[in-house]
């Protein structure tokens, strides 16, 4: 069977895909190709947005990795993938200490020369581009990243939509 008609099967069968990996970078392409594979179901998907997606979820969950990166415990970060007609949800869940986003600096303009100084802070604007929607919470027993990809049928039919901040909770 090959693996489009294979997810597709997994897709009638279920609506949801849920892993659970160490938080290791190198359990990273693991969850872009798992999340690429289900957006993959739904065929008016196409390749820029499922790039999208594997770019915003590699975002939340190096995030997620690096959150674990302290704790004693062998806790696993989950990704969850929900499928529906309009839309693919992936949830990335962590539980790292959390953080307070009023302590994010500010970043210059994509655009300002000053901008290549900064190597990193750069993920939760990128989700925000990347996603319809984005939703980060963050509390004492962790975080988690909601992230929403509409397909292109359900943009035509919708005004366009507003990058959410959840709880205004968010990890850098």
């Amino acid at each position: 069977m090959s693996t489009q008609r294979l997810l597709r099967w997994a897709n009638d069968a279920m609506s949801e895909v849920t892993l659970q990996i160490p938080a290791r970078p190198e359990y990273l392409s693991l969850a872009r190709q798992v999340v690429a594979a289900a957006a993959a179901v739904e065929p008016t998907f196409n390749d820029e947005r499922i790039d999208d997606l594997r770019i915003a979820v590699s975002e939340a969950t190096t995030n997620a990795i690096e959150a674990h990166a302290d704790m004693p415990s062998d806790e696993r970060i989950v990704i969850r993938c929900n499928l529906d007609d309009d839309f693919i949800e992936v949830e990335v869940l962590d539980q790292g200490i959390g953080f307070d986003p009023g302590t994010l600096a500010s970043m210059p303009a994509a655009s300002a020369p000053d901008r290549l100084h900064y190597e990193r802070g750069l993920g939760i604007p990128l989700m925000r581009v990347l996603a319809d929607e984005a939703d980060i919470t963050s509390g004492e027993t962790g975080t988690a990243v909601r992230l929403v990809v509409y397909t292109p049928a359900h943009r035509r039919r919708t005004p366009a939509t507003s990058v959410s901040e959840g709880s205004g909770h968010e990890q850098a």
